[in-house]
Parts: C-alpha cells; structure tokens; sequence
C-alpha cells in the first residue's frame, strides 16, 4: 500500500494513518528523506520501549559524519541537548532541571495567571478571537522569556524566528532562522555577561559545576534550545488541548462546570491530540529487533508518539476523549532520559490558560466551521495556524 502519511489530508487528521500502518505492523520500514530508508514506530510498547533503549542514539553528528546535506543549520540549533547521549546529554540536562521542578514551577504560577488574565482581558466582545495568536502563542512565549531573561521588546522576533525553524518544506527560512536565533542568544550572552541578572539564563553563564561548566557553543545551544522548546509545543498543546474540548460537547460542559477538574483532564488532553506528532531524530547504533522486526544498524527511526498515544492495545477506544480515563502514561513528552525537561511548565501553563477561559467564557465555541481550520505544514509536531473562537 501507499504511504498514508505522505497523503495531502494526513496534516489534517493523521490518526486514521497511523491506524492503517500500525495494523500493518507496528514497526515497519519507510522511505524518509531523499529516499534515505529508515523504520517508523506508531505501537504504544514499542515506542516505549524505542525512547528507553540506548541502542538508539539522538547523535546527529555521528549519524550524518560525511554525508552531504547541502544544508547550513546553526551549530546551535544542530547540535543541542536534543541531539546528544549520555554523558554529554546527562551534564547539559542536569543543568536546567533545577528550573522546571514541580516547585519551581509552582512559583511561577501567579505570573502565568497574571499573563492569562491580561490576555484574555483583550478578547473582543464580540466577533471572533483567534485563541492561537491572542493566548496560545503569547502566553508560553511571555513565560519562557521571562524565566531566561529575554528583554521585552525582543520577544516579538524571538517568535517568528521560532516558528521558523518549523516552517516544513522551506529549508532556507529555517537554516536563516536558526542562524538569526543563534546570533540574537550569542549577543545576549555578552550582554548578560557585562550586565548580569538573576533569571535562568544567567545562572547558566555563572554554572560552576566542576567538569559540568558549560563550553560557549553549549551555552549558546541549551539557551536556543530552552527558547524554542519551552514555547512551541506548549503553544500547540493549548490549541489542540481546546479544540478537542470544542468538538466534545460532553466533555466541555464536564469543565465548564467544574473547572477544577481541568487539571485530571490534561493528560487525557494530551494523549488525545500529542503537540509533539514524532519525537526527534533517533538511528540504530546496532541491530535492534523491536515489536518482531529486525531493524539493522545505522538507519533512521521515527517514533509517531502521537500514533503511539491512539494505540488500542494500551488506550481502549483511543479515539474517544474519555475525562474519566487514566492517561498518565501516555507519550505526549516522551519517555526515557529525554523526556521533556519542561513537562511541568507546559502543564501548568495548559491548566491555568484552560480553566480561565473556561471559567471566563462559558460559552465559548468555534467561530468558523471545522472545515476551515488550517494545520501547521510539519510532521514533527501538531498544531493549529489559527483557532477562531466566539465567547
């Protein structure tokens, strides 16, 4: 058979290709890019199973030595914490954790509520709201920002260098993008330097942990890394997360009347409709057989966790958004020593943004048919360009 998800509809809704090729098998070979062969996972154990085993190495260095590209991505952007292993990988995590505790986020939950409220204050009083530009992009970026000390007026660029670097398709905006960021974090760096602060960016800079001292390039790599990670996803899991709830009545009058309940509800939320369509780059440094298949060394593995998330096998009638159900375990943030260091952030900041606006607009609905909505053109994650809304 074909495959489904090089089909125009899949950004629209990828689920049903996901179904087809895991029914087929949950491991099977593909074609990736320039026909390079490679394996993609869409089974739930097996993608688990996939993001914990070392055998899989995120080292793009390694994997793409001596293959020609033609292109020209920032070292910063290339080579982040995203595309090391352990040690390397371990040293720069250890690093930020810090920032992302339970505790830490804790603290900044009054600064999110105060963001939220001032952007919804800004929700017409009639006509539509675009909830994607009006919350869901500015909210995550605000707060990032804010905890790594990134000025104010600069926020605005910072954004639409980010979103660049997932413009699918168009190479050169992202390779000028990643460039421009790199740049831009490069000169923070120095001004920082000359003029520090406190916000986490500059604890960064001051890191004196015996060997785990940051080299410059790191430095300028974990602060691009932090930017755009700490943004875009949360940014698209806002998105997906409401427009679930819109197209479920049932569930959306459950939290509409109690808006307590919207924190049980974010991971069935999550696994629904994963922000993060396939985890990042992965190849074979050895033969691994994984669900029954024989994946040689040295190839390429796409791990779908959004195919992962709508398994049957671990969520039954995984096509349903069911509040009542226990989705803790699902893949949303992947699983294993790179799970998302942020996942904390991104959840609080997802709850406080989902109650206010169903705590202010209990009405809330769609403000243009289904039809009419427009996906973001990647298959790395899953999100909307816009979301018009009416209170």
């Amino acid at each position: 058979m074909t495959d489904p998800t090089q089909e125009p509809r899949f950004l629209q809704d990828p689920y049903p290709a996901y179904a087809a090729l895991r029914c087929i098998s949950p491991v099977r070979p593909v074609s990736g890019p320039g026909g390079r062969p490679g394996y993609l996972v869409t089974g739930y154990a097996e993608a688990r199973e996939a993001l914990g085993d070392a055998r899989l190495s995120k080292d793009t260095a390694v994997f793409f030595a001596g293959r020609q590209s033609g292109r020209r991505l920032h070292p910063a952007v290339a080579r982040t914490m995203l595309a090391a292993d352990p040690p390397e990988h371990t040293r720069q995590r250890r690093l930020v954790t810090q920032a992302f505790t339970t505790g830490a986020v804790a603290r900044l939950r009054p600064f999110i509520a105060r963001v939220t409220e001032e952007l919804l204050d800004q929700w017409p009083a009639d006509g539509p709201f675009d909830f994607v530009a009006g919350l869901a992009v500015p909210l995550p970026v605000v707060v990032i920002c804010e905890l790594l000390g990134v000025p104010q007026a600069d926020r605005p660029q910072v954004r639409r260098w980010s979103a660049e670097l997932f413009a699918a398709g168009e190479p050169e905006v992202v390779d000028a993008a990643s460039h421009a960021m790199a740049d831009y974090m490069t000169a923070l760096i120095a001004d920082k330097r000359r003029d520090p602060g406190s916000a986490l960016l500059d604890r960064l800079i001051a890191a004196r942990d015996g060997d785990d001292r940051l080299s410059e390039a790191e430095l300028v790599s974990l602060a691009v890394l932090l930017l755009v990670a700490g943004h875009e996803t949360t940014t698209h899991a806002l998105g997906n997360a409401l427009l679930a709830l819109l197209r479920n009545p049932a569930a959306l009058d459950r939290l509409r009347s109690e808006p307590d309940a919207v924190p049980d509800a974010l991971d069935e939320l999550l696994r629904f409709d994963s922000a993060v369509s396939t985890a990042t780059f992965r190849f074979t440094t050895e033969a691994v057989e994984l669900g029954g298949t024989e994946i040689p060394a040295g190839v390429p593995v796409t791990i779908a966790l959004g195919a992962a998330n709508r398994d049957p096998a671990r969520f039954p009638s995984p096509d349903r958004l069911d509040l009542d159900r226990n989705a803790a375990a699902h893949l949303a943030f992947g699983h294993g020593v790179h799970r998302c260091v942020g996942a904390p952030l991104a959840k609080a900041e997802a709850e406080i943004a989902l109650r206010a606006v169903l705590t202010r607009f209990p009405g809330v609905r769609l403000g243009v048919p289904e039809d009419r909505l427009e996906w973001r053109h990647t298959r790395l994650v899953r999100g909307l360009v816009s979301l018009p809304v009416l209170a």
